[in-house]
């Protein structure tokens, strides 16, 4: 196993502690135990508990945005409302941030566990600086297009377009959040149901006030 596959898979043990213990417990043994690993294989790569989790919160940030790059291919050009295929891309391009698979499901447990750590652990800010704005970007990329705006009219900065993108990444968190910590109410459908009234919601919001 070359040393960017073992990155990976220690990774991995860090987002399952997550997911069970909480991100407390992450440290470089319960790591390596995890990832069936000698604590000093894990220490080959990781000089620090801080190091590993850094590198762990980049990698699960970059494993979200690569997935989200992917979706946002399927947002080709046209009015939404009159193409079924947008609206389907648009919700599957917003359900890469909720919990809807295992796979998903850790990553959004880890990735908001990261981001609330950040607040008390400096060596973790720059990290949740940058994945916010990626996000946002892309967040801000699937209004546009969604409300038929422009950007090349310079629409897209406009104050309520900012304001819906704001809108909407509080209710990814959120529906995020609800659904790791109740599964059996917030089911993967249930969560789509939501996040699909919400976008039917916000568009005629939006798109009442041009």
């Amino acid at each position: 196993m070359d040393a960017a596959q073992r990155r990976q898979e220690i990774v991995g043990a860090v987002c399952r502690i997550i997911a069970t213990d909480g991100l407390e417990r992450a440290s470089l043994r319960e790591v390596a135990d995890e990832a069936g690993l000698a604590v000093g294989s894990v220490r080959h790569y990781f000089d620090s508990s801080d190091d590993l989790l850094a590198y762990s919160f980049a990698a699960v940030s970059d494993r979200l945005l690569s997935r989200l790059n992917k979706a946002l291919t399927g947002l080709g050009l046209g009015p939404a409302a009159a193409d079924p295929d947008m609206s389907r891309a648009v919700l599957t391009l917003l359900g890469e941030f909720l919990p809807l698979d295992e796979e998903r499901a850790l990553d959004a447990c880890a990735w908001l566990a990261f981001r609330n750590a950040a607040r008390i652990r400096p060596f973790l800010a720059a990290e949740a600086d940058r994945s916010h704005r990626a996000v946002a970007a892309i967040v801000g990329q699937v209004i546009t297009r969604l409300l038929h705006e422009d950007d090349s009219a310079g629409t897209g900065a406009g104050p309520q377009l900012v304001t819906a993108a704001e809108h909407l990444l509080a209710t990814l968190d959120g529906l995020a959040m609800h659904a790791l910590l109740q599964p059996g109410w917030m089911s993967p459908e249930m969560c789509r149901d939501v996040l699909e009234s919400h976008i039917e919601g916000l568009r005629r919001r939006v798109g009442a006030s041009h």
